[in-house]
C-alpha cells in the first residue's frame, strides 16, 4: 500500500509539456521519477523547459506541431525511435479562440477542433504499438485527455469551439476506454477549472477576485492540484479507474 501512487519508472509524454497545466503534471511526473518527454510547437521554448525539469529527474523535449497530422505523426515517429513502451500518455495540446457570434470565423472552429480534438485521438492511435507494449492486466498503459470544465457546463465567453472541443474530448475518453480496456488501457479525463495558464491569463486578470469568490474553495488550482490528479490515475491508486472525467475545479462546475 505505501506505493499505492508511485510512478517512479514510468514513460510519459506530455503534449503541451512546456507551459500551464501540462507544464504542471509534467513537473509532478519528474519529481516522482517518471521519466518524460514533453512536447509544444515552439522547439526552444520545449527544449527550455526540458533542460529546467531536469534539475528534479528525468525530462527530454520532442517538440512538435500536433495540430496537423504531419506533426502528429512526426512526434509519434520521433518517440518510438527513442522509446519502446510508453506508460502514460498525456494528451494536454490545446488552444482557445474567442470572438462575438455574429463574428465568429470557420478558422476559429477548424483550429480549435484540429487540436483540441482530432490530435488527441490521432496521436493516441499512433502511439498505440507503444502503449500495448507497456500494458499489463496489473498495471495497464494510461491515456489522460485534458478537458476542462467548459466542457461540463456552459460559459459567458464567447469560445464557441472551445467548450464544444472539450465536450468532445470527454466523449472521446468514454469511447476509447470502452475499446481499448481489454487491451489493458486505461483512458480517463481530467477536466480542469481555473489555472494559472496563458490561456486563462486575460480572464484572470480581469476576474480572479470574482472567480475565487465563486468558488467553494476560495482559490484557483495550483500545481499539486493537477499533477497529483494526474498521478492517481497514472498509478496502481488507478488502475481500476477508467472512462471517466474527473473535474478538478474545486467545486466550481456544480456552484455555477
Amino acid at each position: 500500500m505505501k506505493n499505492l501512487f508511485s510512478v517512479e519508472g514510468k514513460t510519459v509524454l506530455v503534449t503541451g509539456g512546456s507551459r500551464g497545466i501540462g507544464l504542471m503534471i509534467a513537473r509532478g511526473y519528474v519529481e516522482n521519477g517518471a521519466i518524460v518527454y514533453i512536447s509544444s510547437r515552439k522547439a526552444e521554448v520545449c527544449d527550455a523547459e526540458a533542460v529546467a525539469l531536469s534539475k528534479y529527474g528525468e525530462c527530454h523535449s520532442l517538440p512538435a506541431d500536433i495540430s496537423t497530422m504531419d506533426g502528429i505523426e512526426k512526434l509519434a515517429a520521433a518517440f518510438a525511435e527513442r522509446e519502446n513502451k510508453l506508460n502514460i500518455l498525456v494528451n494536454n495540446a490545446g488552444a482557445a479562440w474567442g470572438a462575438p457570434i455574429d463574428d465568429f470565423p470557420e478558422q476559429g472552429w477548424d483550429k480549435i477542433m484540429d487540436l483540441n480534438v482530432k490530435s488527441v485521438f490521432f496521436l493516441t492511435q499512433k502511439l498505440l504499438p507503444q502503449l500495448r507494449a507497456a500494458a499489463t492486466a496489473e498495471d495497464p498503459a494510461r491515456v489522460i485527455n485534458i478537458g476542462s470544465i467548459d466542457g461540463l457546463g456552459t460559459t459567458l465567453m464567447e469560445t464557441y469551439s472551445y467548450p464544444a472541443s472539450k465536450a468532445a474530448v470527454h466523449h472521446l475518453t468514454r469511447i476509447l476506454a470502452h475499446r481499448l480496456a481489454s487491451e489493458n488501457i486505461n483512458v480517463n479525463a481530467i477536466a480542469p477549472g481555473p489555472f494559472e495558464s496563458q490561456m486563462t491569463e486575460h480572464m484572470l486578470e480581469l476576474h480572479s477576485d470574482e472567480i475565487n469568490a465563486e468558488n467553494p474553495r476560495g482559490r484557483i488550482g495550483s500545481p499539486e492540484d493537477i499533477a497529483g490528479t494526474a498521478i492517481y490515475l497514472s498509478s496502481r491508486a488507478g488502475a481500476y479507474t477508467t472512462g471517466h472525467v474527473i473535474p478538478v475545479d474545486g467545486g466550481f462546475v456544480n456552484a455555477r
